[in-house]
């Protein structure tokens, strides 16, 4: 075999391997990556709860581009990664992929990668697009189910939240993926239809004040929604501020970076008409 045939076959492997792993992702995700866990182990951080390693991983990340729709890139759901340029789910789901590594003494990219599809898909596999967890409610459902962390809204103070889920469903024109698909806006709907069945809670905007002292740095916030159809519009993480109350690490919108909340977390929800409240997950 002469080296042009080699070189073509050796293009040819990585294209099959690429396209049968279903992942997407650059050096420099992995150079973040790598840098993440190196921090950790200088740190010792897998000595410390899960809830520091998660304050911690989260803190570096501050200055951290901001950049919607990543998990959008493609045309067939597959495993994207984008370190780089982070929204506020990404960079809660990079933050607790890292943290649950880190704890678990398995840091090499590859478990990261198993991390984060375990964390992205209902029951931690990859099927499509129906199988992600669009839902943040649902995400938080799906995390306490498989024993990754525990709701603890309704323990602390929260009071039902009962609302009819079909945002996706209802906006099929804001998903390329639904907007000329009837059988998967379908599949959307069943889910958004379960969603809706389930008793969940919440902390109302005027009650997080009250129940601040019961929240732990690390612990991951989903802020609810009166929008119509939607259960949580943003999501963060809870760390401790040098004014010892409880504030929002998060990625907040487009053209800013990651970043810590001025105003301390309920002022922050009080600020903003369209927040209602918050549902809170412990992870284990």
């Amino acid at each position: 075999m002469n080296k042009l045939n080699f070189l073509l076959l050796f293009l040819l492997l990585i294209i099959i391997t690429f396209i049968t792993n279903a992942q997407v992702y650059s050096p420099e995700d992995v150079a973040i990556c790598r840098n993440k866990l190196e921090l950790a182990y200088k740190n010792n951080l897998r000595s410390e709860p899960i809830n520091k390693i998660i304050e911690q991983i989260g803190l570096s990340f501050i200055g951290a581009d901001y950049k919607a729709h990543t998990l959008e890139e493609t045309e067939d759901e597959s495993l994207i990664i984008n370190l780089k340029g982070l929204d506020c789910y990404t960079f809660v789901e990079a933050t607790v992929a890292l943290a649950r590594c880190i704890k678990n003494n398995d840091t090499s990219f590859n478990a990261f990668l198993k991390e984060i599809e375990n964390l992205r898909y209902r029951n931690g596999d990859m099927k499509g697009y129906a199988s992600r967890l669009h839902y943040f409610s649902d995400w938080i459902y799906e995390m306490q189910k498989r024993g990754i962390g525990k709701d603890i809204t309704e323990e602390i103070g929260g009071i039902p939240y009962n609302k009819k889920i079909n945002f996706m469903s209802s906006h099929t024109k804001s998903y390329k993926q639904l907007a000329d698909n009837r059988k998967l806006t379908d599949s959307i709907a069943l889910i958004e239809n379960e969603i809706s069945s389930r008793k969940y809670y919440y902390i109302p905007q005027k009650m997080i004040r009250r129940i601040e002292s019961k929240l732990l740095s690390g612990d991951i916030i989903g802020i609810t929604t009166n929008i119509p159809g939607l259960d949580i519009s943003h999501t963060g993480i809870a760390v401790k501020g040098r004014d010892g109350r409880i504030h929002l690490l998060h990625a907040p919108d487009v053209g800013k970076k990651v970043e810590i909340t001025k105003l301390p977390l309920a002022e922050y929800i009080e600020s903003h008409s369209k927040q209602t409240g918050i549902m809170v997950l412990r992870i284990n």
